[in-house]
């Protein structure tokens, strides 16, 4: 039976509890996961791809069938490019489905061969997000709930609060 591989893609600007807990669970789902950080200069990233990729490499050591890696262009084809037959994404509330959906449907059209697989987050993450997390912490608020302290170390680093 061949290998089934998922990718996850993302920003991850920072990577939260919210995005360990859909990889855990992905992991359970498919022989290898692909944490896909995605390069695009038009977003405004605190982090860079880099910086992004090695927080993720961190928080993901140990878990079995990991790979945390950079991509640029489209996802659809990365995911090609990498034998993936599934893209793994995170619906938290009814607003990203929309925007799901339609991301669903347009890597279907440029990649026949890949499904859309939302997981749910588990109840405690359903409220947060990268960019909740970049907000308190610019104000200094303590982000520890919401990203694991390696992350937390970095943010406070990155935002001169260290």
């Amino acid at each position: 039976m061949p290998e089934r591989i998922a990718v996850y893609p993302g920003s991850f600007d920072p990577p939260t509890y919210g995005h360990l807990d859909l990889i855990e669970r992905a992991t359970r789902m498919f022989d290898q996961l692909i944490v896909g950080v995605a390069r695009n200069d038009e977003k405004s990233c605190l982090f860079t791809a880099d910086e992004r990729v090695e927080m993720l490499k961190l928080v993901t050591e140990g878990l079995p069938g990991v790979e945390v890696t950079s991509f640029e262009g489209l996802t659809a084809d990365f995911a090609r490019t990498r034998r993936a037959v599934a893209l793994v994404r995170g619906l938290r509330v009814i607003s990203d489905f929309e925007f799901e959906l339609t991301m669903a449907i347009t890597n279907e059209k440029l990649n026949p061969e890949i499904d859309t697989v939302c997981l749910m987050p588990s109840e405690r993450y359903l409220l947060l997000s990268s960019r909740l997390v970049r907000e308190v912490a610019r104000f200094g608020g303590d982000v520890s709930l919401f990203v694991p302290p390696e992350v937390e170390a970095l943010l406070r680093v990155k935002l001169g609060r260290e």
